[in-house]
């Protein structure tokens, strides 16, 4: 399976955006996925994480009530939506599958910066 992120860019503080992740084929081998961020200089820290299905999520502290993990199985896509951003939300995201065949996946990554 591949995942192809996209949606980051360039948004104010207070701003939003919607990330996507889609797969290259069906999600039916796939257990959970999540987002991931990284900021230069900082390790790769998980952001927020789903299990097939929607049953459960999880988010990271610092962006609890701010942002939205959500998938549509029919679509093979996965989305963050990310509102109130900060600049302190600014870094690369990537997404992010445990596949039952293909182990851990991770997409190519999308740039999100908050300007001040």
């Amino acid at each position: 399976v591949q995942l192809v992120e996209s949606g980051g860019g360039l948004v104010q503080a207070g701003g939003s955006l919607r990330l996507s992740c889609a797969a290259s084929e069906s999600t039916s081998s796939i257990l959970a996925m999540g987002w991931y961020r990284q900021a230069p200089g900082k390790r790769r820290e998980l952001v927020a994480g789903i299990t097939t299905g929607g049953a459960r999520s999880n988010y990271a502290e610092s962006v609890k009530g701010r942002f939205t993990i959500s998938g549509d199985n029919g679509k093979n896509t996965m989305y963050l939506q990310m509102n109130s951003l900060k600049p302190e939300d600014t870094a690369v995201y990537y997404c992010n599958a445990v596949d039952i065949v293909a182990g851990n996946v991770w997409g190519q990554g999308t740039q999100v910066t908050v300007s001040s």
